[in-house]
Formats: C-alpha cells, sequence, structure tokens
C-alpha cells in the first residue's frame, strides 16, 4: 500500500498580477502598440480553471497596455464574473477624475497603473494630482519601472502619499548588482510604511535562463527590506512575450525555493494580499 504524496497546493494562494486576452468578446484597440496572439490569448474562463489546478484562490487582474490600452472593459466583465474572486488594477488617462475613479473602486478595482518602464518616465511627470486623488480614496497606484526610472519618480511619489505598488521586482539590471540608484531607491521606500512590492516575474529582468539566479540576490534584498508583510507573489500569467517557455508551476516552485520558511510564504502568498487589497474571510 503506497500512501498518496501531499498536495503542493494545498497552501492558500493569491497571484497579485495576471493579465486577460479576449479579443474574441473584447476586440483589440487599433491603436495598440503590441496585440497577443495565439498562446498568449487568454480569457477569464482559463485563468479561472490555471488558478483552480493550482490551489491559488483569488487574484490581480491588471489592465495591459499591450491588445487594450485604455480599454478596460474586458477587465470589468472578468471582475464581475469572478464574483468576488478578483481585484483589478486598470490603466487611465492621466488626468482621469476622482468620480472616473469611484465609479471603479465601486466595480472592485483597486488601483491605477503606471508603466514608465513602457511609455517613459516624462509620460508621467504630470500625474501629481492623479495621484492625489488616489491617495484620498485609498486607490494603489501601480508602477511598473526598470533600471534606474525610479530615481527620477521617487519624490514625486513620495511626495503624492499614495500607497504605491511596484511591479516585478522594480526591473533591475542584474549586472549593475543591488547597488544600483535605481533598486536602492525602491528599498528606501520600504521606510515609507506605504510601499509595497511584487516578487514576479523575474524572466523580465534577468539575463539568465529560468531559475533566473542572477534576480535572486534582488529577492532576498526585498525581503530584508520590505519583509513578507509588504510583499506579494505573482505570475505574470499569461507569460506575455516572453523570451522562454514559462509555466505556473514551477513559478510556485521556484517561489518555494526563494522563500523557504513557512510562515513568510503564507503571508506573501495570502495574508499580505488578502489585507493590501481587501479580501476579507467571507470571500475566501
Amino acid at each position: 500500500m503506497t500512501t498518496s504524496p501531499a498536495n503542493p497546493y494545498a497552501q492558500p494562494r493569491v497571484d497579485c498580477h495576471v493579465h486577460i486576452f479576449d479579443p474574441a468578446r473584447f476586440p483589440f484597440q487599433p491603436d495598440t502598440a503590441y496585440r497577443p496572439s495565439g498562446q498568449e490569448l487568454a480569457t477569464a474562463e482559463q485563468l479561472d480553471a490555471v488558478l483552480d489546478a493550482h490551489g491559488v484562490q483569488h487574484a490581480v487582474l491588471v489592465g495591459p497596455n499591450s491588445g487594450y490600452g485604455l480599454d478596460n472593459r474586458c477587465l470589468l466583465d472578468a471582475l464581475a464574473r469572478g464574483q468576488g474572486r478578483y481585484k483589478g488594477v486598470v490603466v487611465l488617462r492621466n488626468d482621469a477624475s476622482l468620480g472616473e475613479l469611484q465609479d471603479l473602486q465601486a466595480q472592485g478595482v483597486v488601483g491605477v497603473a503606471f508603466n514608465p518602464a513602457l511609455l517613459g518616465v516624462d509620460y508621467y511627470l504630470g500625474i501629481g494630482p492623479l495621484l492625489e486623488r488616489l491617495r484620498s480614496l485609498g486607490l494603489w497606484a501601480q508602477v511598473q519601472v526598470q533600471q534606474d526610472q525610479l530615481v527620477a519618480l521617487k519624490p514625486m511619489l513620495v511626495d503624492s502619499g499614495a500607497r504605491l505598488l511596484f511591479d516585478h521586482c522594480g526591473r533591475p539590471n542584474p549586472a549593475a548588482g543591488v547597488g544600483q540608484a535605481g533598486f536602492q531607491a525602491l528599498l528606501g521606500l520600504a521606510e515609507t510604511g506605504r510601499a509595497c512590492v511584487k516578487l514576479s516575474s523575474l524572466v523580465k529582468s534577468s539575463g539568465q535562463a529560468f531559475p533566473h539566479a542572477d534576480m535572486w540576490p534582488f529577492v532576498q534584498a526585498l525581503l530584508q527590506a520590505y519583509t513578507p508583510q509588504a510583499l506579494v507573489w505573482a505570475s505574470d500569467w499569461p507569460f506575455l512575450r516572453a523570451p522562454a517557455r514559462v509555466d505556473y508551476g514551477p513559478l510556485l516552485a521556484l517561489f518555494d525555493k526563494l522563500v523557504p520558511d513557512a510562515a513568510a510564504r503564507q503571508a506573501l502568498m495570502w495574508d499580505t494580499p488578502r489585507r493590501l487589497f481587501g479580501w476579507d474571510a467571507s470571500s475566501s
């Protein structure tokens, strides 16, 4: 008689960065620079199946610049269909009004995405008033920077008082080491008590094949500076424009290796995201 192995997905999880691309129901916008295709396409039903297979109870849906640009209809539809399973981060105009933000918040939106890594720093130099509106509503400013872009943006972000959520470990240059100016700026923001970082998508920065060992020192530095109470895990599914194959299960296994302490993993993958994004016990 053999004993069945323990369920590797028994621990409850939240995935804090996924996308949906469903052009059959929500056509892509004609002015977007990149339109996902093939295995990059990912419907809400497919996302449900992936999360269910890996024991992931909740996810944060992030509006992509690719395909949809400022069109959030696909994301909002998935929020409604999910009936509380999902929260959303949308892409908006830099002059979005307080009324627009309040309407989106009522639909399950918890933040607005800013993407200097894609659009450049100059595009966002005038977002101070929008950041203040986010602060007034308790919404997140989700920021995707790369290399040293954060240095120029940090004063505005700090002065705004907004809650700050940084994508993909800040997308540092692994060849420049943890001492590079942009990554040090990110580490310094931990002292504000209102900044958090997603441990996600090492492939976007790494110069090495999976498991992207050149990014591990950055993960450890973030763990030390932010602690699991201000860090969350994310997959970045469905792995848009990935340079090589990415699979969900190996990403979970890599996270277990990078964070071997069970209590820290529990915080990163469940307790912290539920607290930060507003899932209570009744919704889980």
